[in-house]
């Protein structure tokens, strides 16, 4: 009889044609899906496969997105968006995104993650896979390389830490606000390749935009990645999106061994705000009331989904954003921009004064609009807010879910979303 194992160890063992893997067991496994992006993508693989004489090794098993230097505004980055082009179309990859928003927000929206799948994507939040019951970690663009041309990737099966998520979500505060928690409790070192597991009855009642922050920002807390057992939630939105359900999926066993398990008491968690210049200095809003903001912005992939947008329009729903305050938004993909606008978000929104922008990594990775000047300071939902990520090295990031965001662009300083409720 094979012994217990965990939902990660299940997959890996799939994917390396085993019966049975350990934590701490190195194992080459074959790759379901490979994500690439503009930035990482095409421009850094490109010359290396030229240099082997080397081919993809499957174009349906590829993905490209271009989301980082979208749209271009200069002529370096309409350059690189030009050669990932050529490249899909060089290289017969299919599956290719241009500017239809940011990879981890695009590939689910297209049923491209699916539970059971061993997939990988060439950048760090690629761990948003995860929400789906699958194993994705992000790689670099040598170990891309590799799986370009083979389809393979050795890794050391990651052990299991288990975040259990007691009671529900009080009002005002979400998934982003459990994640900066656990940012400023959690060692980074302590989840150095371990896998973060998100249960609890807190986590089985939310919908798969919130499981996607909790997933996206392992890689904040130093795991490998991040995963959440499918259930009825992930199956449907995978058939609202035309994928096919329970091909590969698979469930871990309950007496399965795991390193260590971590209760949140959710019930009586505060919205968060990260100082700068790192997501581990997070604190409950009420201890930086009056902060004064320049910029708010609501946008990358763990902060401008559509219940993100949601969250803010429910404070900004009447309201006016302050005369000296900036509001920019963008959606994290093209679609949620869509369906935004059908259900009447983008209008509460724009009407208290938010600027649209372009759906893209924008502000959080430092590109496009939203770059902030010398001595300025921003409220972001965006996932990290590293010194001299968002524009100047003399400006101040801070990091909050989209309620407390839009209370700050409101009010003009950090304030406590769950006053402004509507």
């Amino acid at each position: 009889m094979t012994s217990p194992a965990t939902l990660t160890e299940k997959i890996m063992a799939r994917a390396a044609g085993k019966d049975r893997v350990s934590a701490g067991e190195i194992v080459t496994v074959d790759v379901d899906l490979a994500m690439i992006h503009d930035s990482g993508g095409p421009r850094r693989v490109k010359p290396m496969l030229e240099q082997l004489g080397a081919t993809v090794w499957d174009p349906e098993k590829v993905v490209v997105v271009s989301d980082h230097f979208v749209p271009a505004v200069d002529v370096e980055s309409a350059q690189i968006l030009d050669l990932t082009r050529k490249w899909a179309r060089e290289t017969q990859v299919r599956r290719f995104f241009d500017m239809k928003g940011i990879c981890h927000v695009v590939l689910p929206e297209n049923g491209l993650i699916q539970p059971g799948m061993m997939a990988v994507g060439g950048d760090s939040h690629s761990c948003t896979g995860g929400a789906w019951g699958a194993v994705m970690v992000g790689i670099g663009a040598t170990d891309m390389l590799g799986v370009l041309v083979t389809g393979e990737i050795w890794l050391r099966v990651p052990s299991t830490v288990r975040y259990s998520c007691t009671g529900s979500l009080p009002p005002g505060v979400s998934a982003k606000d459990i994640m900066l928690h656990l940012c400023a409790t959690v060692d980074p070192v302590s989840m150095n390749y371990r896998v973060a597991e998100y249960a609890g009855p807190a986590v089985e009642t939310m919908e798969m935009s919130e499981r996607m922050t909790l997933c996206n920002m392992s890689a904040e807390l130093g795991a490998k990645t991040g995963i959440i057992a499918p259930d009825a939630t992930t199956h449907e939105w995978l058939e609202r999106v035309g994928a096919r359900v329970g091909e590969r999926e698979l469930h871990g066993d309950p007496d399965a061994e795991i390193e260590r398990e971590v209760v949140i008491d959710t019930p009586n968690l505060a919205p968060q705000v990260a100082a700068p210049h790192s997501p581990a200095n997070t604190h409950a809003v009420t201890d930086s009331i009056g902060t004064r903001v320049s910029q708010a912005y609501i946008g990358a992939c763990t902060g401008a989904k559509l219940n993100d947008l949601h969250m803010a329009a429910r404070v900004l729903k009447g309201r006016k954003v302050a005369d000296d305050v900036r509001l920019l938004l963008a959606p994290a993909s093209t679609k949620i921009t869509a369906e935004a606008t059908r259900d009447g978000t983008l209008e509460i929104l724009t009407e208290a004064g938010a600027i649209l922008l372009p759906s893209g990594c924008g502000a959080c990775a430092g590109m496009g609009a939203g770059i902030l000047a010398d001595g300025e300071v921003c409220i972001a939902s965006t996932s990290r807010n590293f010194q001299g990520r968002m524009g100047s090295a003399n400006a101040e990031v801070w990091l909050a879910s989209p309620y407390t965001v839009a209370a700050a662009a409101v009010a003009g300083e950090i304030a406590d979303p769950r006053d402004m409720l509507t």
